[in-house]
Protein backbone atom coordinates (compact mmCIF):
# COMPACT_ATOMS: atom_id res chain seq x y z
CA UNK A 1 0.00 0.00 0.00
CA UNK A 2 1.66 3.17 -0.75
CA UNK A 3 1.94 6.16 1.26
CA UNK A 4 -0.53 9.31 0.32
CA UNK A 5 0.82 12.05 -1.57
CA UNK A 6 0.94 15.53 0.06
CA UNK A 7 1.75 18.84 -0.02
CA UNK A 8 2.86 21.54 2.46
CA UNK A 9 1.24 25.09 2.61
CA UNK A 10 2.93 27.90 4.31
CA UNK A 11 0.52 29.18 7.40
CA UNK A 12 3.11 30.61 9.47
CA UNK A 13 5.96 32.30 8.46
CA UNK A 14 9.60 31.29 10.21
CA UNK A 15 9.58 35.63 10.55
CA UNK A 16 6.41 35.60 12.08
CA UNK A 17 6.76 32.57 14.31
CA UNK A 18 10.21 34.22 15.80
CA UNK A 19 8.24 37.39 16.67
CA UNK A 20 5.40 35.70 18.32
CA UNK A 21 8.09 33.31 20.70
CA UNK A 22 9.98 36.92 21.22
CA UNK A 23 6.55 38.33 22.35
CA UNK A 24 5.52 34.96 24.51
CA UNK A 25 8.84 35.32 26.38
CA UNK A 26 8.66 38.74 27.56
CA UNK A 27 5.20 38.04 28.60
CA UNK A 28 6.89 34.51 30.77
CA UNK A 29 9.67 36.76 31.50
CA UNK A 30 7.48 39.60 33.59
CA UNK A 31 5.28 36.27 35.13
CA UNK A 32 8.15 34.64 36.79
CA UNK A 33 10.21 37.74 37.05
CA UNK A 34 11.88 37.16 40.59
CA UNK A 35 12.28 32.87 40.68
CA UNK A 36 15.28 31.59 42.00
CA UNK A 37 14.63 28.81 38.51
CA UNK A 38 11.47 28.04 36.29
CA UNK A 39 11.26 24.37 35.45
CA UNK A 40 10.22 24.21 31.76
CA UNK A 41 8.92 20.89 30.80
CA UNK A 42 8.92 20.12 27.29
CA UNK A 43 5.78 17.80 25.99
CA UNK A 44 7.93 15.40 23.49
CA UNK A 45 8.48 15.16 20.76
CA UNK A 46 6.98 18.42 19.24
CA UNK A 47 7.66 21.29 21.41
CA UNK A 48 11.07 20.87 21.77
CA UNK A 49 12.24 23.14 18.67
CA UNK A 50 10.16 26.01 20.30
CA UNK A 51 11.74 25.35 23.57
CA UNK A 52 14.34 26.07 22.12
CA UNK A 53 13.64 29.39 20.84
CA UNK A 54 11.76 30.17 23.94
CA UNK A 55 14.50 29.66 26.44
CA UNK A 56 17.18 31.76 24.64
CA UNK A 57 14.73 34.50 24.75
CA UNK A 58 14.34 34.19 28.61
CA UNK A 59 16.77 36.18 30.68
CA UNK A 60 15.64 33.55 34.09
CA UNK A 61 17.65 30.71 35.67
CA UNK A 62 16.03 27.82 33.92
CA UNK A 63 16.26 24.36 34.14
CA UNK A 64 14.88 22.14 31.36
CA UNK A 65 13.08 18.53 31.75
CA UNK A 66 10.92 16.62 29.26
CA UNK A 67 8.24 14.50 29.60
CA UNK A 68 7.18 12.34 26.46
CA UNK A 69 3.12 11.66 26.35
CA UNK A 70 0.90 10.35 23.45
CA UNK A 71 -2.14 10.53 22.08
CA UNK A 72 -1.27 9.97 18.33
CA UNK A 73 1.81 7.45 17.43
CA UNK A 74 1.35 7.89 13.43
CA UNK A 75 -2.05 9.08 13.49
CA UNK A 76 -4.03 11.85 12.47
CA UNK A 77 -6.83 11.59 14.91
CA UNK A 78 -6.12 11.46 18.66
CA UNK A 79 -7.28 7.92 20.35
CA UNK A 80 -8.10 10.22 23.32
CA UNK A 81 -6.13 7.88 25.36
CA UNK A 82 -3.06 9.72 26.92
CA UNK A 83 0.24 7.58 27.57
CA UNK A 84 2.98 8.82 29.15
CA UNK A 85 5.85 7.49 27.41
CA UNK A 86 8.66 8.93 29.29
CA UNK A 87 8.32 11.13 32.67
CA UNK A 88 10.73 13.87 34.40
CA UNK A 89 13.29 13.21 35.26
CA UNK A 90 13.81 16.07 38.65
CA UNK A 91 11.66 16.89 40.98
CA UNK A 92 8.73 19.75 40.24
CA UNK A 93 7.45 20.17 43.98
CA UNK A 94 7.65 23.70 45.41
CA UNK A 95 9.04 24.46 42.27
CA UNK A 96 7.76 27.45 39.21
CA UNK A 97 6.90 25.23 36.37
CA UNK A 98 5.80 26.12 32.92
CA UNK A 99 4.69 23.23 31.07
CA UNK A 100 5.38 23.75 26.85
CA UNK A 101 3.04 22.19 24.72
CA UNK A 102 3.29 22.66 20.72
CA UNK A 103 -0.49 22.33 19.63
CA UNK A 104 -3.31 21.82 21.40
CA UNK A 105 -6.33 20.17 19.96
CA UNK A 106 -8.84 17.97 21.96
CA UNK A 107 -7.22 19.26 24.82
CA UNK A 108 -6.90 15.50 26.17
CA UNK A 109 -3.11 15.66 26.23
CA UNK A 110 -3.06 18.81 27.81
CA UNK A 111 -5.46 18.51 30.26
CA UNK A 112 -4.22 14.72 31.52
CA UNK A 113 -0.51 16.56 31.94
CA UNK A 114 -1.76 19.20 34.21
CA UNK A 115 -3.66 17.39 36.15
CA UNK A 116 -0.18 15.10 36.63
CA UNK A 117 2.25 17.41 37.48
CA UNK A 118 -0.41 19.09 40.03
CA UNK A 119 -0.17 16.15 41.75
CA UNK A 120 3.09 16.53 42.20
CA UNK A 121 2.72 19.94 44.14
CA UNK A 122 4.58 22.62 41.69
CA UNK A 123 4.78 26.01 43.76
CA UNK A 124 3.28 27.37 40.33
CA UNK A 125 2.24 25.51 37.06
CA UNK A 126 1.11 27.75 33.91
CA UNK A 127 0.97 26.63 30.35
CA UNK A 128 2.32 27.46 27.06
CA UNK A 129 1.34 26.11 23.81
CA UNK A 130 2.61 27.21 20.14
CA UNK A 131 -0.35 26.69 18.74
CA UNK A 132 -4.37 26.34 19.56
CA UNK A 133 -6.98 24.71 17.42
CA UNK A 134 -10.08 25.51 19.88
CA UNK A 135 -12.48 23.78 17.03
CA UNK A 136 -11.25 21.05 17.77
CA UNK A 137 -11.51 21.00 21.62
CA UNK A 138 -13.07 18.28 23.57
CA UNK A 139 -11.82 18.70 27.23
CA UNK A 140 -12.40 21.62 28.54
CA UNK A 141 -8.89 23.02 28.52
CA UNK A 142 -7.01 26.66 27.66
CA UNK A 143 -3.33 27.07 28.52
CA UNK A 144 -1.74 30.84 29.99
CA UNK A 145 -0.52 31.51 26.95
CA UNK A 146 -0.98 30.84 23.08
CA UNK A 147 1.21 31.90 19.97
CA UNK A 148 -1.22 31.52 17.41
CA UNK A 149 -4.79 30.47 17.25
CA UNK A 150 -5.20 27.84 14.10
CA UNK A 151 -8.22 26.78 11.99
CA UNK A 152 -9.18 23.32 11.97
CA UNK A 153 -6.04 21.72 9.74
CA UNK A 154 -3.29 19.31 9.87
CA UNK A 155 -0.13 21.02 10.30
CA UNK A 156 3.45 20.36 10.43
CA UNK A 157 6.76 21.85 11.16
CA UNK A 158 8.84 24.11 13.78
CA UNK A 159 8.81 20.61 15.29
CA UNK A 160 5.70 19.31 15.17
CA UNK A 161 5.54 15.95 12.58
CA UNK A 162 3.20 13.80 10.23
CA UNK A 163 4.32 10.31 10.81
CA UNK A 164 7.56 11.65 12.54
CA UNK A 165 8.44 13.92 8.88
CA UNK A 166 8.57 17.35 8.56
CA UNK A 167 9.61 18.45 12.16
CA UNK A 168 12.76 20.81 10.46
CA UNK A 169 11.01 23.02 8.39
CA UNK A 170 11.34 26.30 9.95
CA UNK A 171 7.68 27.58 9.30
CA UNK A 172 4.21 25.78 10.28
CA UNK A 173 2.82 24.25 7.35
CA UNK A 174 -0.84 23.19 6.21
CA UNK A 175 -0.94 19.61 5.21
CA UNK A 176 -3.08 19.09 1.92
CA UNK A 177 -3.28 15.79 0.65
CA UNK A 178 -3.06 15.30 -3.37
CA UNK A 179 -4.39 12.37 -5.80
CA UNK A 180 -1.28 10.41 -7.52
CA UNK A 181 -0.55 12.16 -11.30
CA UNK A 182 -2.21 15.77 -9.81
CA UNK A 183 0.10 17.36 -11.83
CA UNK A 184 0.40 19.84 -8.73
CA UNK A 185 4.56 19.71 -8.98
CA UNK A 186 4.94 19.79 -5.92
Amino acid sequence: MSQAAYVIDELISAKAIAARVEALARDVQQAFQGTDKLIIVGLLRGSFVFIADLVRELDLPVEVDFLEASSYGDSMESSREVRILKDLRGEIGGRDVLLVEDIVDTGFTLAHVTELLKTRNPGRLETIALLDKPSRREVEVKATWTGFEIPDEFVVGYGIDFAQRNRNLPFIGKVRFVAAGDGDGS
